[in-house]
């Protein structure tokens, strides 16, 4: 038997592999799945770490509503309705947390309330939006680093119309 190690690293491998077999409908689930294999975690930690591994609410061929991850190879190999899940989830997180934002060249900067920044990066980072290529934050401050073949105008124009969209 294979003894798990009780890493981060460890514990989201597990998290992909139990994913993967189709068994986990809800957080609590999954962390009593967790437990049976020896992790003790918290719902709020699970949340993260689905959040860090991009996993996104499916529907199953029975209409059961089970948590998926995008496969090995990365975002091209993410269907269709997945990307809308994720990037509609961006969109929510956005309305939640931008306060304002801001462009210079190839440079987006965001800002939100004392908190919420990484928050908010994590969704770009798991959004696979061709044209944002990085996020770094800080504590209240996002900075989007935009692909040469964008602007940070095109960019923050798009968010901001996304998010007008929306209400």
């Amino acid at each position: 038997m294979t003894n798990i190690l009780n890493t981060r690293a460890a514990r989201r491998e597990l998290i992909v592999e139990i994913i993967r077999s189709g068994a986990v409908g809800s957080q609590s689930d999954l962390v009593e799945l967790l437990r049976e294999r020896g992790i003790e975690v918290t719902q709020a930690t699970v949340s993260r770490d689905l959040d860090e591994i991009g996993a996104v609410k499916t529907i199953a061929a029975d209409g059961r509503s089970l948590y998926a991850v995008p496969a090995e190879g990365g975002e091209d190999r993410l269907q269709a309705d997945e990307l809308e899940d994720i990037n509609a989830r961006l969109i929510r997180v956005a309305e939640d947390t931008m306060v304002s934002i801001a462009h210079s060249g190839n440079l987006v900067v965001l800002r939100t309330p004392p908190g919420a920044a990484q928050y908010l990066a994590s969704a770009f980072d798991h959004s696979h939006l061709t044209d944002v290529i990085g996020t770094i934050a800080g504590d209240d401050t996002i900075m989007l680093v935009v692909a040469e073949s964008s602007t940070g105008q095109a960019v923050a124009d798009r968010l901001q119309q996304l998010i007008k969209n929306r209400r």
